[in-house]
């Protein structure tokens, strides 16, 4: 993987840049690459977006945003007008092929052909292809273009299909760049390192020492200011079929040759092509979907998810997800994956937990526990083994205690821990694909939710309501129960 190093002169280009995610994330992530000596001070970030501003009242907002989305301590003022110097302002509707291209154009066609240009699209995916046409259009394609896909790319394979198709016709494959903000974490980066790095742990990492794996990605908000958005994707669209399921292919995939992004990106694939096919009508067996109700969130009544839609607003959409994975390959074979994410459950978290298996026999009168390893992605990213060891407040007797060895991130490095879009955003200027996903990702993961989506449009499961301030419905602890597992916080 390439290192945080300079990269050549570019201009960056944001579809989208008065939107809450250029605002709230890519601005400061490019803010921070600035100011490490990372971005040439001749490159430029262009944005592009309806409204009609001129270039002074763009960067008027800009600095709004780094004020409130960069922390206090590394707001100096000087850098940041230094920042500001490199951002642009066109107006424009990047959909329309009649809109006020030479805005852009304008901007564009001075620069050296040979200028590396990144177009990045944080707008609605099925305005993508458009872009990507209207650009082509108007000469604005070069060799040296990459494009930059948020997610979600589509809501279903068909949908997913015709935008890879859509925005193929103008970019080779190896300029397309599909973010997955999770792969930019350091944490998740990180579980690349634990398994190949560590023999310890790889030579214990399958079926043989590991009873079964749960990967969760918790949230105590509700859906906020995105609940038309989020009304029409519900979580198994916006984190299992992108996030975890990106999280579960590190987890088991089969060592690369080499850290080259193709390899790499061959094995996660291959789980993806593994995992154990869903059949419609088996959907109520594996997953579990629910919705919150009004409920109390850290000592305060939060509203139920029809609240937060509106007065009057019925809706069978899923703020919570539990799925049971199984990969059908010589490693994983027998243990399940559980997957799991929600809106205004009980705490922020995002962890992988490899629960391993018991000892056959335990010379000790109380069996010790199982290990278990934790992965904590966020917050306080660390990593954290269960192990048991005699209780010293019992030194008559040889009674075990289980403890924690963990290590946290934070205080073993002393460094800030960086915005996954800091390394993702610069990756896309430098051409490194490694932690973007390629479009048989994409198609491999719409395939294996497909039959659960179709499912619960036919209502084939039920709905399950979980109380604001749980960990989910009920039905998600019976998932596992029923193959004698349970979820990592109902273990003690």
């Amino acid at each position: 993987m390439s290192q945080l190093t300079p990269v050549d002169v570019f201009d960056y280009v944001v579809f989208g840049a008065t939107g809450d995610l250029t605002m709230r994330k890519l601005l400061p992530a490019l803010f921070y690459r600035f100011r490490d000596g990372q971005v040439p001070a001749e490159s430029r970030i262009i944005g592009t977006a309806r409204s009609k501003l001129s270039t002074e009242e763009y960067r008027g907002r800009a600095r709004d945003a780094l004020t409130s989305f960069v922390r206090p301590q590394d707001q100096d003022g000087g850098q940041i007008d230094a920042f500001l110097d490199l951002v642009h302002y066109a107006s424009l509707n990047g959909a329309e092929a009649d809109s006020t291209w030479s805005n852009l154009t304008d901007l564009l066609d001075h620069a050296p052909a040979d200028r590396i240009r990144v177009y990045y699209l944080a707008t609605a995916p099925n305005l993508y292809g458009a872009i990507c046409e209207n650009l082509h259009n108007h000469s604005l394609v070069t060799d040296a273009s990459r494009v930059v896909l948020e997610k979600p790319i589509g809501v279903d394979l068909d949908t997913a299909n015709a935008i890879n198709d859509g925005v193929g016709r103008f970019f080779p494959e190896n300029h397309i760049f599909r973010i997955d903000h999770y792969l930019g974490k350091e944490t998740v980066q990180a579980l690349i390192a634990l398994r190949f790095a560590n023999p310890v742990f790889e030579r214990l990492w399958s079926s043989d020492a590991i009873d079964y794996v749960q990967i969760t990605a918790a949230e105590t908000v509700g859906v906020e200011g995105r609940a038309g958005y989020y009304d029409t994707s519900g979580a198994l669209r916006d984190m299992i079929q992108n996030h975890l399921l990106q999280v579960l292919t590190l987890v088991a995939m089969e060592p690369p040759g080499s850290l080259d992004a193709d390899l790499l990106r061959n094995e996660k694939l291959k789980v993806l092509h593994a995992l154990k096919p869903i059949a419609r009508e088996n959907v109520a067996q594996v997953a579990v979907r629910g919705q919150y109700v009004r409920g109390d969130v850290n000592g305060q009544t939060a509203p139920g998810y029809l609240e937060d839609l509106g007065e009057g607003k019925t809706s069978s959409t899923e703020t919570y997800v539990a799925l049971k994975a199984e990969i059908q390959n010589w490693r994983w074979a027998g243990v399940p994956f559980y997957l799991r994410s929600g809106k205004r459950l009980r705490d922020k978290v995002s962890e992988v937990v490899i629960q391993f298996k018991s000892a056959p026999w335990s010379i000790f009168p109380a069996a010790p526990r199982a290990n278990r390893l934790i992965i904590r992605i966020q917050p306080n990213e660390g990593v954290m083994l269960a192990v048991s060891t005699k209780d010293p407040a019992k030194p008559d007797s040889l009674t075990l205690r289980e403890a924690d060895i963990d290590i946290s991130f934070g205080k073993a490095f002393a460094t800030r821990y960086p915005d996954a879009y800091e390394r993702l955003l610069l990756d896309a200027v430098r051409g490194d694909p490694v932690l973007f996903i390629r479009r048989d990702e994409v198609e491999a993961a719409w395939r294996f939710v497909m039959p659960v989506l179709e499912a619960w449009s036919a209502d084939q499961a039920p709905l399950e309501s979980y109380p604001a301030g749980s960990w989910g419905p009920k039905a998600a602890q019976d998932l596992l129960a029923a193959s004698g597992h349970a979820w990592h916080e109902d273990q003690g």
